[in-house]
């Protein structure tokens, strides 16, 4: 009997399926990060030796969930904590911002001509994990008071506002030792980048201004939409609604429930961009095969062709599961049907070790061996989320996040009490 035959002759219910895809997705970040500094590792299947800063924030939120579920006891959560956090100490930073890549030696991996130095973007999904765990691990013995030390002084130590190029009403993605702002990518909405604006308006030191965020990464000519697509009002961001990781690495920990400023309550902006690319995988309009109301999500992912970011206007005819599965807290009647038929029909192709294979193409045959960090990190954090609001919580609780919502114009029920 294959594994498919079995898991469909004892069918799980959905909480029983989302315990099992969350718990071996877990493993990612447990039994395959780096040993020597835990950190998450980019990929299994290549660059086994790229540490990822971006994707092991995430890991630190999948390790919150395990502790919460009794998969590994909170001491151990607490010590591969400290293991990363005393790696993070002593690896490259500048002005406080850390690389997209490092080696297991703490060296910064150069990811571009002019990009090996901070990535501010990679550091803030960090950053956004290590709060998450600062709430979480908040005893007053143990190593828990020194943990959340460590993390304060990361924290600390990043100077935000070194990313607007000396006061200027904009924020700029990278900064090199070698080539300065020579890169010159300016960080414009709408995509995954609110996390960054947040935690640098509500920094303690050396936080922006708000007008960075109003007078610069909302001024992009893809910012507001306002425009049907698949008959489906889309607020935000360009045509077709790009990939799908918009709607998921911000919000892993700003709870977009009721949040809103003057451009958009931020629940239907994902939740229409959830919509839409569903929608378009239904109807199909390149007939890739597999494609339907159970088979959908186009983000960024591995291909058969190379890394793209798949989108309604860049299909080609690749799915990869992340998508749809982390859209469960915006659509979990769009979204089931599809995780059943990934584990339930498709499982013998794309179920691994370290839970779901990052994509797959049924129109080649063509299905990765690959898991990638910031694919397997939403998956289990935004099931937690539609579960429980976990991780929600944590994060909506923070000063720091708090701060930068209040600061730019912000409001969600979080933010009732003073803050």
């Amino acid at each position: 009997m294959t594994r498919t035959q079995a898991a469909t002759e004892a069918r799980l219910s959905d909480e029983a399926l989302l315990e099992t895809v969350q718990r071996q997705t877990f493993r990612y970040f447990w039994d395959f990060a780096d040993p020597g500094s835990g950190l998450a590792r980019d990929r299994f299947g290549g660059n086994d030796g790229w540490l990822v800063t971006g994707g092991s924030g995430m890991g630190v939120m999948a390790i919150i969930i395990a502790a919460e579920r009794g998969w590994i006891t909170r001491e151990a959560a607490v010590e591969r904590l400290h293991l990363m956090l005393r790696f993070l100490e002593r690896c490259d930073s500048f002005h406080g911002a850390l690389p997209h890549f490092v080696t297991p030696e703490g060296r910064a991996i150069r990811f571009g001509r002019k990009d090996d130095g901070a990535d501010i973007v990679e550091t803030a999904l960090l950053v956004q994990g290590l709060i998450a765990a600062r709430q979480y691990f908040a005893g007053d013995t143990g190593k828990e008071p020194w943990l959340r030390g460590r993390i304060d002084g990361l924290i600390s130590a990043i100077e935000w506002d070194w990313f607007t190029r000396d006061g200027r009403e904009a924020y700029y993605w990278h900064w090199s030792p070698n080539h300065g702002f020579g890169l010159n990518h300016e960080i414009l909405g709408w995509n995954e980048c609110l996390i960054a604006l947040v935690l640098a308006a509500g920094a303690e030191r050396n936080a922006i201004d708000p007008a960075v965020y109003h007078n610069g990464f909302t001024q992009s000519r893809t910012f507001l939409n306002g425009r049907l697509h698949e008959d489906i009002l889309l607020p935000l961001g360009p045509d077709g609604g790009g990939p799908l990781f918009f709607a998921h690495y911000s919000f892993l920990g700003l709870d977009p429930r009721g949040l809103k400023d003057p451009y958009a309550d931020y629940f239907e902006q994902n939740r229409a961009h959830v919509r839409i690319n569903q929608a378009y995988c239904v109807r199909n309009p390149k007939n890739f095969a597999g494609y339907g109301p159970d088979c959908w999500g186009l983000t960024a992912s591995d291909s058969h062709e190379g890394y793209s970011a798949h989108a309604p206007d860049n299909d080609l005819g690749v799915i990869a599961p992340t998508a749809a599965i982390s859209s469960l807290p915006y659509a979990p009647e769009l979204v089931m049907p599809a995780l059943r038929h990934f584990y339930e029909d498709l499982g013998d192709r794309i179920w691994g070790e370290y839970g779901f294979v990052d994509a797959f193409n049924e129109t080649v045959g063509w299905y990765a061996k690959t898991h990638l960090a910031i694919d397997q990190g939403p998956i289990i954090a935004m099931i937690e989320n539609h579960r429980s609001g976990l991780l929600w919580e944590l994060v909506m609780a923070d000063p720091m996040i708090r701060r930068g919502l209040t600061r730019l114009g912000f409001s969600s029920p979080h933010l009732a009490a003073t803050v």
